[in-house]
């Protein structure tokens, strides 16, 4: 803590920095909650980037603004290398880090060396930050352990703030919605095409799921497609090879959040066989959209469903065929998920976030 730090309860100016901006971005969106939280709380609180969308420029401000160092605590988001980093340093007190995760390199060896080299000089980038900032923080307890790892000697856990109300209260669709409803089955994920996600996996998947549970299924991915191109045309390869069709595999890009809400709401599952998750904000998004959850229980996807939904590990797809099966046709063992999740959801609601947040502003008050 800082000798002139304001006194406690005192307002504070608290800068967050994004190295990006975007619309429907989980950071972006955690970054503009916590701005509005802290704003409720007497704060003067911006939010800066070095590229913002064009539907997000009166809304968020240029990096190079002046006022982006003139915080008395600045947050910056890592999820990737930027020249933020070096900048946060030079500041001299209040400076945070909050750890939303770098995905390992190795998971893009073979796709895409611009990315293996990109998330390499990433991780590279924060084990540099290691005695250089004030505080680490991660998003959930497995970012926080990784910190720990690295060197950091003051971490703390900060969940992602999720803003679940934008998919709950989405106006209704209902062009969409009827196309949806046609008597298929709906499975769902939401995320980037990209290696760690294992959509490979998703595939074959279905292939036990047809054979063994339900033929008539169609299997729906929500999310960038352009984030590793080749790895997109392996999946596409593949579909091929199984001789899968597109009218039973939507690849449908992103979406605005009123299309997304009608793709939870219209799901019978939500699937997520990642191999790497910081947190993973869709599985909060399923269980607020009432959606039962069947994920594959690795790095930080327990964490964050605590005890909810149904994780399984070793990845066994046959197994995990079977219990999708149950999700979905098993009325009481569908009631009993649906119900433990809302009960974790309550873990993710304003007030317990409002608990860490005044814990990272007594910190420096």
């Amino acid at each position: 803590m800082s000798d002139d730090a304001p006194p406690e309860n005192q307002a504070m100016v608290i800068n967050q920095w994004l190295p990006a901006a975007h619309r429907s971005d989980a950071v972006g969106d955690s970054a503009r909650r916590m701005r509005g939280l802290l704003r409720a709380r007497g704060h003067k609180s911006d939010i800066y980037a070095l590229t913002i969308d064009d539907d997000l420029l009166g809304d968020i401000r240029a990096f190079a603004d002046p006022a982006a160092r003139q915080g008395d605590v600045t947050i910056l988001h890592f999820a990737i290398a930027s020249p933020m980093s070096e900048a946060l340093v030079s500041l001299p007190t209040g400076r945070v880090i909050h750890y939303h995760n770098v995905t390992p390199a190795h998971f893009f060896a073979g796709y895409d060396a611009s990315i293996v080299a990109l998330v390499t000089h990433g991780r590279q980038e924060l084990a540099g930050l290691v005695g250089r900032v004030d505080l680490a923080l991660g998003v959930s307890e497995y970012n926080r352990q990784e910190l720990e790892t690295l060197g950091f000697s003051e971490t703390r856990v900060f969940p992602i703030a999720v803003d679940t109300a934008r998919l709950t209260t989405a106006p209704p669709r209902p062009a969409l919605e009827r196309v949806l409803r046609d008597g298929l089955t709906n499975i769902l994920f939401v995320g980037r095409i990209a290696p760690n996600k294992k959509i490979e996996d998703h595939l074959r998947l279905a292939e036990h799921y047809k054979r063994y549970i339900d033929p008539f299924h169609r299997f729906i991915f929500v999310g960038r497609k352009d984030a590793c191109p080749r790895y997109y045309a392996m999946i596409r390869a593949l579909m091929a090879q199984y001789r899968m069709t597109s009218e039973r595999f939507w690849f449908v890009g992103q979406v605005p959040d009123a299309d997304l809400a009608v793709y939870y709401r219209t799901a019978s599952a939500y699937v997520s066989l990642s191999e790497h998750e910081g947190f993973c904000v869709p599985l909060i998004e399923a269980m607020a959209s009432d959606v039962p959850v069947l994920a594959y229980a690795s790095t930080a996807v327990p964490e964050t469903l605590g005890g909810a939904g149904i994780t399984f590990s070793p990845k066994d797809l046959e197994y995990a065929a079977e219990m999708l099966g149950l999700l979905v046709y098993d009325d009481g063992l569908r009631a009993d998920i649906l119900e433990g999740q809302r009960h974790r959801l309550t873990d993710f609601t304003d007030a317990r976030f409002d608990t860490h947040l005044d814990r990272l502003v007594a910190h420096f008050a």
